[in-house]
């Protein structure tokens, strides 16, 4: 990512569709905190899928410093609802950046309801859609905007703005991109938040910087099942 495009809260937090790649980002924006010197933490809140989680980029976070807190189920055939104790530090150590990436929907959703409040009383925080308009139940506005107001009742917190993560994995071409800024604009009307970036692959952003509002660059650290 590039971080002169970005600007960040205490605590951000991503949610969205099953697929929609909310892990990656996730991933990519711990890693642009920590690159430009602060102290960042990541948590994957995913109860629902343990195939393809935050813990995928293990290696890379760790290199790079970020400290990362999972499920030790995570990455194995089992799944349990249980999140580790250590993820109440992400919402006491004011000191320290954190990542939060929830859950796919509005189940996943449930289990960020035991941290609201707290992030709620301090009040520097992001809660950001991941959007992707070529994923099944989200390909039009309409649709997306409604499993938004789900995951919303389910987290009993409102999103604050849109990210716009519209991809067909390896099969991403720019037009793929440039087809989706209507779309992502649509999804925003409905919902009445902002846009605040949509993600081009590495390697086709130069191609598209001028052309898609405020779009930032990012790696693959975390594979979708297509």
């Amino acid at each position: 990512m590039d971080s002169k495009a970005l600007s960040y809260k205490r605590v951000t937090i991503f949610a969205g569709h099953y697929g929609s790649g909310k892990t990656n980002i996730a991933v990519n924006y711990a890693l642009n905190i920590r690159g430009d010197g602060n102290r960042c933490a990541i948590a994957d809140l995913d109860i629902v899928n343990p195939y393809f989680r935050t813990k995928d980029a293990a290696k890379i976070l760790e290199k790079s410093g970020v400290r990362m807190i999972s499920s030790a189920y995570a990455n194995t055939n089992v799944d349990t609802p249980a999140l580790p104790a250590e993820l109440y530090a992400v919402v006491d150590d004011k000191n320290e950046y954190a990542v939060m990436d929830v859950g796919g929907d509005d189940r996943g959703a449930l289990a960020l309801g035991r941290y609201r409040d707290a992030i709620l009383d301090e009040n520097d925080y992001e809660m950001l859609f991941v959007i992707n308009k070529y994923r099944y139940l989200t390909a039009t506005a309409k649709e997306t905007a409604e499993i938004m107001r789900e995951i919303e009742l389910a987290a009993g917190m409102r999103f604050t703005a849109i990210v716009n993560n519209s991809n067909l994995g390896d099969e991403t071409t720019a037009k793929t991109v440039l087809k989706s800024v209507e779309y992502a604009k649509e999804v925003a009307e409905l919902s009445a938040i902002k846009i605040k970036m949509t993600t081009v692959k590495s390697d086709l952003y130069e191609g598209l910087a001028d052309r898609v509002e405020n779009a930032v660059p990012i790696d693959i650290y975390v594979r979708q099942s297509w």
